[in-house]
């Protein structure tokens, strides 16, 4: 399903898409229970929406992942649409922005090949 087919009241929506940005997650108080949430946009080739994040979803989802909702839910508040996984749907990150390489991010640097003499001027890269 496209970003751009999404309606408010719509029910059972399957859409992956990019998080475009992600606001820091704040707490509230809802029905005396203490909730974590946070605002995100997410595009796709189609257009962009307004995504809620709760608990657990509001720190697994950063910038530039691509995730998948499964079962979500399009609400509408101010007369802007928004999409959440909501309380039977299910989000998972399809890929990470991040660079991957673990721990250390910095490139890795071209070593010399050993077995050279060190008459030859010339330093071989080796791609990872």
């Amino acid at each position: 399903m496209k970003i751009s087919e999404l309606k408010a009241g719509q029910g059972k929506v399957d859409v992956e898409a990019k998080v475009k940005s992600k606001a820091d997650p704040r707490v509230m108080n809802k029905y005396g229970k203490e909730l974590k949430v946070a605002n995100a946009v997410v595009e796709d080739d189609s257009g962009e929406i307004k995504l809620t994040l709760w608990n657990e979803d509001a720190d697994k989802v950063n910038a530039g992942d691509t995730i998948k909702i499964t079962n979500g839910y399009v609400s509408e508040y101010n007369g802007e649409k928004q999409l959440t996984s909501g309380k039977f749907g299910k989000l998972e990150v399809v890929s990470s922005g991040k660079a991957s390489g673990g721990d250390n991010e910095k490139p890795a640097k071209a070593e010399p090949v050993k077995g050279k003499s060190d008459e030859d001027e010339e330093i071989e890269e080796v791609e990872f």
